[in-house]
């Protein structure tokens, strides 16, 4: 079950505000509950993998509390509590992957291969491997004690909202909110504000940019353009941050509902000016967790030069494969490592000497050829478009790629475009300017105030109709 299906519109989200409203001191049950039935509407008998591993790392933070003044005991515990978790993410995520890998090997020196049985993936496993993770190495790093309730660290594990595609929460981040909170009339009209212009990013504009870019990955490399292989490039760029970060939007919005607040996922990433700010900007929670919890404790920035690549590379090598079991996924990694590199070295402080807005442009291209990396399934239908999107003397149709840009998606990209900058930031500005200047502060107010409420509306009214026409509904980050 998907935030933007009509079950969990129309049908989920309102029956479990109303049981919530009435649920008092059992409300945390109720939500575990929920969550555990959300979980297992698509994914069935697999909910027994985050079962295990709910109950795996509640254990695992009372004996790492129990043993902190016998160290190695302590350290044993979580060695192993980790070896299981990451062993577990191991075999369903990665086990195709790795016997494809052995059998060309084995094949490449006439040994018979290996047989296995397509392993099934359960649907955010990575996220919520990682989110168990981070609470056993915090209780073993004396950071948060140990949670005694096992509703309370099963909720936390599987609370619905963030639970298939983040963002990744960290324990301390909620733990307060878990032993108590309310919920005013402004948060839950916050959370549905956020979870509308959320719902809104993915089924207005992230649906358009995929249903474009699927189409221009799909033709042969023969009818592919310069123009054509820009247009879908570009169109995926936008579909893959309005997805993710509709979704997380959305997450935000449906914590607030139910009392929690979750951290910022998404900080406009398009605007940056080197890659080192994009991922300061993108995915924050991930990007987050693989500083505290590897580069870090690899020694980040405390080592010699050499060792400081190497710890940024092998960073990224791994966030690349944590999305998903391909050399694609390996490859993007190490591109944005290699990136990261540079940009700390003399050509990368010469960079900086650049116009703003070049450097800009600069890394808004670095930023789409990686995208058609991620996007491709294999490295050569990847290379085999890079070559053509930076190949102008292929020549390019102009009449077949107006055909794709009809008015229509000329209006979305705009959209796209727009919203992927900080405009919100822009009109609270311009809001407080008028509040300061107009002595009639309240009509201001209640201007703005019915603008909003016309715009959710409308948000509302488009993205319904939208969602009851089409059945064109794909979410990028659901496999992960």
């Amino acid at each position: 079950m998907v935030f933007s299906s009509i079950t969990f519109l129309f049908f989920f989200l309102p029956t479990t505000l109303a049981l919530y409203s009435i649920a008092g001191r059992n409300r945390n049950l109720l939500l575990l509950l929920v969550s555990l039935l959300f979980y297992s509407w698509g994914e069935g008998i697999y909910l027994l993998v985050m079962l295990i591993s709910i109950a795996l790392n509640f254990f695992s933070g009372l004996l790492i509390a129990r043993f902190r003044e016998q160290q190695r005991m302590a350290l044993v515990v979580l060695a192993a509590s980790l070896g299981i978790n990451f062993s577990l993410l191991a075999f369903f995520k990665y086990a195709n992957f790795i016997t494809d890998n052995l059998n060309i090997l084995l094949q490449a020196v006439h040994l018979p291969g290996m047989t296995l049985t397509p392993v099934h993936l359960p649907i955010g496993i990575s996220f919520f491997t990682f989110q168990a993770t981070s609470y056993v190495i915090d209780v073993y790093r004396k950071k948060i004690e140990p949670q005694q309730s096992l509703v309370n660290l099963s909720l936390y594990i599987s609370l619905f909202p963030q639970l298939i595609a983040g963002p990744i929460v960290r324990y301390t981040d909620i733990a307060g909110d878990l032993a108590g909170r309310k919920v005013s009339r402004d948060d839950l009209a916050e959370g549905i504000q956020r979870f509308i212009f959320g719902l809104s990013k993915k089924v207005l504009l992230a649906n358009p940019m995929a249903f474009t870019a699927d189409k221009m990955f799909a033709l042969p490399a023969a009818e592919l353009s310069p123009g054509l292989a820009w247009l879908g490039a570009i169109c995926y760029t936008f579909q893959i941050y309005f997805d993710f970060s509709g979704y997380s939007d959305m997450a935000i919005g449906l914590g607030r509902m139910f009392g929690f607040r979750f951290l910022e996922n998404f900080n406009y990433p398009y605007i940056s000016k080197s890659i080192q700010e994009f991922w300061q900007r993108w995915h924050i929670s991930l990007s987050s967790w693989f500083r505290d919890y590897l580069y870090i404790p690899l020694g980040g920035n405390r080592c010699g030069t050499l060792r400081i690549y190497l710890n940024l590379v092998t960073v990224f090598l791994l966030c690349g494969l944590w999305h998903g079991a391909s050399w694609t996924f390996i490859g993007w990694g190490i591109f944005h490592g290699f990136f990261l590199v540079l940009e700390r070295t003399i050509i990368g402080k010469g960079l900086q000497l650049i116009w703003a807005p070049l450097r800009h442009l600069l890394t808004l291209i670095i930023i789409i050829v990686g995208w058609v990396l991620f996007r491709s399934d294999t490295i050569n239908d990847a290379m085999t478009y890079i070559s053509i999107m930076f190949n102008p003397g292929s020549g390019t149709n102009w009449q077949i790629v107006l055909m794709y840009l009809n008015p229509k998606i000329l209006f979305e990209l705009a959209m796209a475009v727009l919203f992927s900058l900080p405009v919100f930031s822009v009109i609270e500005e311009i809001k407080h300017v008028l509040m300061s200047r107009d002595k009639n502060s309240f009509g201001v107010e209640t201007v703005i105030q019915l603008f909003r409420l016309l715009t959710f509306a409308l948000l509302s009214y488009f993205t319904v109709i939208t969602l009851s026409a089409s059945v064109y509904n794909p979410f990028i980050y659901f496999r992960f």
